[in-house]
């Protein structure tokens, strides 16, 4: 895709990033009360969202301390970040030729590549997703209420390291968004990850990905049609 058209695209996704922002708001906003199905068997304790919130929270800031505290675990940021353009390849069918990741940097050279498979490090939060597969596992054989805790720790630290080590990524020049342009790239990123709290946090919280969708399908369409009204089309 030419850089010229990128920038169009650009443009055109600022309505849904508006809007999958306004429906993350949304979601954040809902009220407490316990989980659908909590306790229904008395094998697992009745859990409600604040509940979920303040361990997400605590895993988050546990997180935000050793980031402001000790060294910057650079080599499994960056081994994340290289692992997380291999399996973007891969699910694009594509095959990686080589791979390399140090402390000061990696790199892979793959058979295919599109503007995902190269911003995917900046929005996939790839250790949030180990995370979350470790307790799906750990919950199918054995009683998952007893991992939770552990596990909504475990993610809210590992989303916190996505975060922060993604905006110390940033910080310097990065070929990645270079490459893409920086006004298409950081539509994407913010984008993707908006879309990633957007599928993961109604898991969480049991709130319906249909009111969900149907939130960002309101946000998105308020965004345009008040772009036409400006412009001087009649609603």
């Amino acid at each position: 895709m030419p850089r010229w058209l990128k920038q169009v695209v650009a443009v055109l996704l600022l309505p849904l990033c508006l809007g999958a922002s306004q429906a993350l708001f949304w979601v954040l906003a809902q009220g407490g009360g316990p989980l659908e199905g909590a306790g229904e068997n008395g094998r697992f304790r009745v859990w409600t969202r604040e509940q979920v919130w303040v361990a997400l929270l605590a895993g988050g800031a546990c997180w935000w301390v050793i980031y402001l505290m000790l060294p910057k675990p650079l080599w499994a940021y960056v081994m994340g970040h290289e692992v997380t353009h291999v399996l973007w390849t891969w699910l694009f069918g594509g095959r990686v030729k080589r791979f390399r990741a140090t402390p000061r940097g990696g790199h892979v050279i793959v058979t295919r590549a599109n503007f995902l498979i190269i911003l995917a490090p900046y929005f996939f939060p790839i250790y949030a997703l180990v995370v979350a597969l470790v307790y799906g596992v750990a919950a199918w054989f054995w009683e998952g209420d007893r991992y939770r805790l552990p596990f909504l720790l475990l993610l809210g630290a590992a989303y916190a390291f996505h975060l922060t080590l993604t905006w110390h990524a940033l910080q310097t020049e990065q070929t990645d968004v270079s490459s893409q342009g920086h006004f298409f790239s950081a539509v994407i990123i913010w984008l993707g990850n908006v879309a990633v709290l957007l599928l993961g946090l109604p898991l969480l919280l049991d709130v319906s990905f249909s009111e969900t969708a149907r939130e960002l399908g309101r946000g998105t369409w308020e965004v345009v049609r008040g772009v036409l009204r400006v412009l001087g089309f009649p609603d």
